[in-house]
């Protein structure tokens, strides 16, 4: 099972779906928790240089073929071996946040971008996909807290980005709703964590 996590920043992803591999691996499934853009070394060595501060004068282009570029290697390195050993893989981030940052922040298109990582995945695309919904405002103010988070090129966007990247994946949502399960993130994390659970429990058939 291919399960991947999506929400603007701060919106708590990280936090929840490594909640729910400790409750999964405590019922005795074998999971794997992976990211992206990074989960092996060389998708790790790109992820340094698409979120390094000093690189705002990224190309949007380049942006979005660095992404694909390092979910191929992730997807061939690390997912697709692990899927083959039955593992549920939770992976934080996956194509929806490509289409939301670059196809429709960015404004490259979100057509473009699918075609881009159609080609970087090969039809491997998650079973189940949670939205983390969470107010862009309320995302930044919770980096702002977080001192122990680092802050990337894309925290420094401005708040009119972030609303863009928001508006994308509600698109994204609507569009594949038999996939995409938005939960409201702006809750306690243990609510959060127990209502993703229960409906993952309920697809398990392994």
């Amino acid at each position: 099972m291919f399960i991947t996590f999506e929400g603007v920043e701060g919106a708590g992803k990280t936090t929840v779906a490594k909640g729910l591999v400790k409750l999964l691996d405590d019922d005795g499934y074998n999971v794997l928790y992976t990211r992206e853009p990074g989960g092996n070394k060389i998708a790790e060595s790109i992820r340094d240089i698409v979120l390094d501060r000093s690189n705002t004068d990224m190309d949007v282009r380049t942006e979005a073929l660095l992404y694909a570029a390092a979910r191929r290697q992730h997807l061939v390195d690390v997912i697709e071996p692990a899927l083959k050993e039955k593992k549920i893989v939770i992976c934080d981030r996956f194509v929806d946040s490509s289409i939301a940052y670059q196809g429709y922040a960015r404004n490259i298109g979100s057509k473009l971008v699918e075609d881009i990582n159609d080609f970087a995945i090969a039809g491997k695309r998650p079973y189940l996909t949670f939205l983390i919904d969470v107010k862009p405002g309320i995302g930044l103010e919770r980096i702002a807290k977080d001192q122990k988070r680092e802050i990337n090129r894309l925290d420094l966007e401005e708040l009119e980005f972030h609303q863009s990247v928001y508006d994308g994946y509600q698109k994204l949502a609507e569009k594949n709703s038999d996939r995409i399960k938005v939960i409201d993130g702006e809750r306690q994390t243990a609510e959060v964590v127990a209502d993703i659970y229960q409906i993952i429990k309920s697809r398990i058939t392994i």
